[in-house]
C-alpha cells in the first residue's frame, strides 16, 4: 500500500464574524463587552449614546456635542424624525434581544428617557450576566 505523501492543503482561515458594532470604535465595542460581562451601566450608556450619534442625521450631528445632555430632545434638538428614532430602537432591539412596542417608542422624547428606558429593558431581558445597578 503506497503512502500518500501529498502535502495537505493549508487550513482555511475561519471567516471573521461580523457584528452590529463592527463600524463603531474599539471603545464602544469594549463598552458593549464590558456591559455584557459585568452589567456596568456606564458601559451600556456609552453604547446607547454611540448608537444615537451614529444614527443622527449628519447636519444635526455637526452641531451637537459628542455626548448630548439628557434633556436633549431626540426629535427637535438632535434632528431625528420618527423613522430615524425607530431605526435606533430596532438596532438596540437586535443588539440586546429586547422588544419595544410602538406605544413605548412614542413615549421616548429625550436622550435621558431613551437611556433610562434601555436600562430597564435590557435589565429585564437579562442581557448582561449581572443585573445593572442604578
Amino acid at each position: 500500500m503506497a503512502s500518500d505523501n501529498t502535502p495537505s492543503a493549508p487550513a482555511k482561515p475561519k471567516p471573521v464574524k461580523s457584528g452590529p458594532l463592527d463600524k463603531f470604535s474599539a471603545a464602544v465595542r469594549d463598552a458593549h463587552a464590558r456591559f455584557l460581562a459585568t452589567g456596568d451601566i456606564d458601559a451600556l450608556d456609552t453604547v446607547v449614546l454611540a448608537i444615537v450619534r451614529d444614527h443622527q442625521p449628519a447636519e444635526a450631528r455637526a452641531a451637537t456635542p459628542a455626548a448630548p445632555p439628557d434633556s436633549a430632545l431626540l426629535i427637535g434638538d438632535l434632528g431625528f424624525d420618527s423613522l430615524a428614532l425607530a431605526e435606533i430602537v430596532f438596532f438596540i432591539e437586535d443588539l440586546y434581544q429586547v422588544s419595544v412596542s410602538n406605544e413605548e417608542l412614542m413615549r421616548i422624547t429625550t436622550v435621558g428617557e431613551l437611556r433610562g428606558f434601555i436600562r430597564i429593558k435590557v435589565a429585564s431581558s437579562g442581557a448582561s450576566s449581572q443585573p445593572p445597578s442604578s
